[in-house]
């Protein structure tokens, strides 16, 4: 660990904290239909849109009718999607004419992108068209994202209104997400990384002479060997900075390439590398402000970035710290992991040198507390403990900042759970700004909570036990246990990143974790926004001597316990199995 590494940490968060008052006062002006700078260009186009598909702007929706709304859209959107990959061959905009997505891995990339996870089996230049890229997974990083942030504000509102049975308009509020704060964002944050060198062309690949040609042997499925000699390489590109821009701002994580953020036309300079990072938490740490500035009380609005903001610090401090100190059986083995001038120390396997252990472990924790699932490193090649950072911040459930609106409902549903356990402490009715919170509430929170766990450990269970599941790992033990409870926590938190040693482009694997999607983010949505309808009805209490305040260092500890002590109880026996054990193996000797 060095100096450079923690204060590149510490600017990082200083720098969100700074973001947050910007954004969110943004967003509650979009959302509260309040004028922005942006109205005169802006104002005009959305009527037209509303005009043109006959939404009535006025027009206040149910919380079963704003669900409905969202699920029609989605499944409509994911249909159109299916069917530009597998028809991409015969469609424009494919200079390198690849076939048409083969329908099991078609099915996965719809549901993936559908649900914000852009979860991603296949590699993204030898596989997707320059059409399927734009007018399919970039217009999805867009739609999803967006629907993400309304569900948020749906329920905000259900917080923050009185007696008042509709939570807002999901068309209005998809229209106005879209047109005020993801477009205008990414068209500036688009440019920025052209200028640090990210690639934006529809040019067909270029195929480039080695200076030095490279003599390959490859072995067959028979086992027979052959050798020759390459003396080219195809070097891909196109539209890459229009989708990274919505990639990080959207929290998507679905990369243009195969090697996704570290590839240097994703993500070229150490500046490009922080300002993505950065780019990741914008929005979704500016919903806690929103949070604050629509209920009246910006103190509970920090309160909850407070939360966050420590649950993000435990766990990069816990992965540099991890990395940092490499591995011990490379020390046994001669190598040098000491920081010196010429060295950055610690362990470098599957990280990029131009970005070192710092940013690496930064970059890897960002990501999976915001569902983001873009990388700049392989998680795979993480030390045990390194390794175990990420897995547990989905396994929290993608609360930490997390997805852009689905960190924040999330964290609201534990809000919930926190506040009725405070009540139960002190023996009365527990309140949440003035809103009684009762059993119909307490049962449809545990309901999202428990869904989570119940669909990874299913199918992780189902996966150890059979050849379908356990042909597809790259390493065996411990390593490949926690291989198969990334994969399924990916998909089901909606996050998108992976381990990267399984091979998850195979029946099973696309149509569990392509249903994985599905279910952790529109099965969890449906009590999500019941609770937010019932408190939209609910009558304002004033605060009285018992009531727990939801301001106070006190609230934020106790909101931190129940996420943690949530995840831990549910995931803790499978976590020792696997990279636990791991590491106690890895003291011992032992590597998988």
């Amino acid at each position: 660990m060095t100096a450079n590494g923690w204060l590149q940490i510490a600017l990082y968060l200083a720098l969100i904290a700074a973001i947050t008052p910007l954004t969110g006062r943004f967003m509650t002006r979009v959302f509260n239909r309040e004028r922005t700078w942006l109205d005169p260009v802006l104002r005009p186009v959305e009527r037209l849109i509303y005009r043109s598909t006959g939404v009535d702007e006025a027009h206040e929706m149910r919380w079963t009718e704003y669900a409905m709304a969202m699920l029609l859209f989605s499944v409509v959107s994911m249909l159109l999607l299916y069917a530009i990959e597998r028809l991409q061959y015969w469609l424009p905009w494919n200079p390198q004419h690849l076939p048409g997505v083969p329908p099991e891995l078609a099915f996965n990339t719809a549901a993936s992108f559908t649900t914000n996870t852009n979860w991603q089996a296949y590699a993204g230049e030898t596989t997707m068209s320059y059409l399927t890229q734009m007018a399919g997974l970039a217009y999805h990083n867009f739609a999803s994202a967006a629907v993400g942030i309304v569900l948020a504000i749906a329920f905000i509102r259900g917080i923050a209104q009185k007696e008042k049975d509709a939570l807002g308009n999901f068309w209005v509020d998809l229209v106005r997400c879209l047109l005020w704060v993801l477009l205008p964002l990414c068209l500036v944050f688009s440019l920025v990384l052209v200028s640090q060198g990210v690639v934006q062309n529809l040019r067909p690949y270029d195929t480039a002479t080695l200076v030095d040609p490279q003599t390959v042997t490859t072995t067959g499925q028979a086992g027979t060997t052959q050798t020759q000699v390459v003396r080219s390489q195809v070097i891909a590109q196109g539209p890459v900075a229009s989708q990274e821009a919505i990639k990080e701002l959207g929290t998507n994580g679905g990369g243009f390439f195969n090697a996704n953020s570290a590839h240097p036309f994703e993500n070229p300079t150490p500046l490009s590398n922080y300002l993505e990072m950065l780019a990741i938490f914008a929005l979704a740490s500016g919903l806690t402000w929103t949070l604050g500035d629509m209920t009246g009380s910006r103190g509970h609005g920090w309160a909850v970035w407070a939360a966050m903001a420590f649950l993000f610090l435990a766990g990069v401090t816990t992965a540099y710290w991890a990395e940092a100190q490499g591995n011990p059986l490379l020390t046994a083995a001669g190598a040098d992991q000491h920081v010196t001038a010429l060295c950055p120390g610690g362990n470098m396997e599957g990280k990029e040198v131009r970005f070192g252990i710092a940013d690496s472990a930064l970059f890897a924790t960002v990501t999976t507390d915001a569902s983001c699932g873009a990388v700049n490193s392989l998680h795979d090649s993480y030390t045990p403990i390194g390794g175990l950072v990420p897995l547990v911040n989905i396994m929290l459930g993608e609360v930490i900042f997390g997805g852009v609106g689905a960190g924040m409902y999330g964290m609201l549903v534990f809000i919930v759970l926190a506040v009725f356990i405070a009540g139960l402490m002190v023996g009365r009715t527990p309140e949440y700004l003035g809103k009684k919170i009762e059993a119909y509430d307490v049962k449809m929170a545990m309901l999202y909570v428990l869904i989570f766990p119940l669909v990874i450990l299913t199918l992780a269970a189902v996966s150890v036990l059979f050849p379908f599941g356990t042909s597809s790992l790259g390493n065996a033990g411990p390593h490949g246990l926690s291989e198969i409870l990334y994969a399924f926590s990916s998909g089901t938190g909606n996050n998108g990143s992976a381990f990267a040693g399984l091979n998850a482009n195979t029946p099973w694997y696309d149509l569990s974790i392509g249903l994985a999607t599905l279910v952790g983010r529109f099965l969890m949505i449906v009590p999500m926004l019941a609770i937010a309808g019932s408190l939209g009805r609910k009558k304002r209490v004033p605060p009285s001597s018992g009531t727990f305040p939801v301001t106070t260092p006190l609230f934020a500890t106790l909101l931190v316990g129940v996420v943690v002590i949530v995840g831990a109880l549910t995931f803790f026996p499978a976590l020792s199995l696997g990279p636990v054990v791991e590491h106690l193996l890895m003291l011992k000797g032992q590597v998988f």
